[in-house]
């Protein structure tokens, strides 16, 4: 059986060696971010899951609205769905939790009387001070062998990618 995440080496001479490297679920770009995603999100979730009980997308949800707190914004979940990229029925079970716990708080939106806004507490704001060095720290430590120019063309890499898939999705509409 292979492992998918390290196909076997192709001989360039063999047609159907090379047709199976084509296919290789390992060599398929969503399934690379994919899984670096997952892994990235689960280290830095581990860490903050012991220490205040969170999950992925539950602090997801607290960075988003932290930074828009520092902003002096408030969001709606819609706002949150379209910043995250999440489902728009996992952002909404975020929500409730965090609000269950005290961690945000919802309030009428005065411009949309169908949505509401909604901010981190005192308490959220408390756990986001926290939460952010720690997955600050992560980054640094999954940047560790990375030059500052390897570091700076992922990050661009990633944002292009992410551009050129938005506008993908527009022209499939």
């Amino acid at each position: 059986m292979n492992d998918m995440t390290n196909p076997p080496a192709q001989n360039e001479g063999n047609g159907a060696a090379k047709g199976e490297a084509e296919y290789q679920l390992s060599t398929f770009l969503p399934y690379q971010l994919s899984i670096a995603s997952n892994a990235v999100s689960a280290l830095i979730a581990e860490r903050y899951r012991k220490r205040f009980g969170l999950k992925v997308t539950e602090w997801r949800v607290m960075a988003v609205l932290g930074d828009a707190g520092n902003n002096g914004g408030k969001l709606t979940q819609r706002d949150l769905t379209e910043a995250t990229l999440m489902d728009k029925v996992a952002v909404n079970r975020a929500c409730k939790v965090l609000e269950e716990r005290g961690l945000i708080t919802r309030v009428q939106n005065e411009n949309d009387g169908r949505s509401h806004l909604l901010a981190l507490t005192g308490e959220g704001e408390a756990i986001h001070r926290e939460v952010m060095p720690l997955a600050k720290a992560t980054e640094r430590e999954l940047f560790e062998g990375f030059g500052p120019k390897e570091e700076a063309a992922l990050r661009s890499m990633l944002e292009r990618m992410r551009n050129r898939a938005g506008l993908l999705a527009k022209t499939t509409d």
